[in-house]
């Protein structure tokens, strides 16, 4: 009798879906995944669901809502392993916007009638209301990288994922640099590696989707940048985008800014 295979679900809350996309882009790997997982639930690949628990769920997106509080707590339960996937999963991506203004007046200005919505203040990381087992950062997250670590989670060992920035992609891409040599303002030095470095190599500046790089000297990196600013505000919000609810970026953009967010 042939051994049972790990059951994976992948399940969405606020995001854009482009996560669970890249494991579909995955190709080649996902049929060799297939083999030896069973993929339970995963509604942007199939409609089959099998019932929990599940070995390893994998998780997109940011908490918005009441309700995804309660869903993602039975995301928990349901699981052995969480894995929180993408920048919206792991810092609140883009949806963290709302943490540094008001919500509300948000959904005045956009909805006719916003008494109908139901939503949080803010926009928070999976790891802010559950026990994350693992954090993989990107917008979207790297496919190889994800392969990566599954099959590793598969052989008990730690993912091999890599403990450099940007800055070094660049050079393997041999692109120059654009914040020494062209005065845009690039979050390379600090980002955590992944995306191959693709818009330096485009010719512009690193906006951190990849979430802070670990050990990185942030304060050393604000001093170049406010050197070369280009309108009041730049930087501020360069650290406050797609990773900017992160502690180590959202800190920049409070020494930067003076406010103190506390969403």
């Amino acid at each position: 009798m042939s051994a049972k295979k790990p059951t994976v679900a992948v399940y969405k809350f606020s995001s854009c879906d482009g996560c669970q996309l890249s494991i579909l882009n995955m190709e080649d790997e996902l049929l060799e995944l297939a083999e030896v997982v069973d993929i339970a639930y995963f509604l942007e690949a199939t409609r089959a669901q099998k019932p929990g628990p599940y070995d390893l769920a994998l998780v997109e997106g940011s908490i918005t809502t009441p309700h995804e509080i309660e869903k993602i707590k039975q995301v928990r339960s349901q699981a052995k392993t969480v894995i929180a996937l993408g920048t919206c999963a792991t810092s609140g991506g883009i949806q963290a916007l709302r943490n540094f203004a008001s919500a509300e007046e948000y959904a005045k200005t956009v909805y006719p009638s916003p008494e109908y919505l139901q939503y949080l203040d803010s926009a928070t990381p999976i790891s802010e209301h559950i026990q994350v087992d693992l954090e993989l950062w990107g917008c979207p997250v790297n496919k190889k990288q994800m392969a990566e670590v599954i099959v590793a989670l598969l052989n008990n060992r730690k993912p091999n994922l890599p403990p450099y920035s940007v800055c070094l992609e660049c050079k393997r891409r041999l692109t120059v640099c654009v914040l020494v040599d062209r005065d845009i303002p690039c979050l390379g030095p600090v980002t955590q590696a992944g995306c191959s470095a693709i818009c330096p190599a485009m010719g512009r500046g690193c906006y951190g989707c990849f979430g802070p790089a670990r050990e990185s000297n942030i304060e050393s990196l604000m001093a170049v940048l406010k050197e070369k600013e280009r309108y009041p505000g730049e930087i501020m919000r360069l650290f406050r985008g797609i990773s900017g609810y992160s502690p180590a970026f959202k800190d920049a953009a409070e020494s930067l800014s003076g406010e103190k967010v506390t969403a």
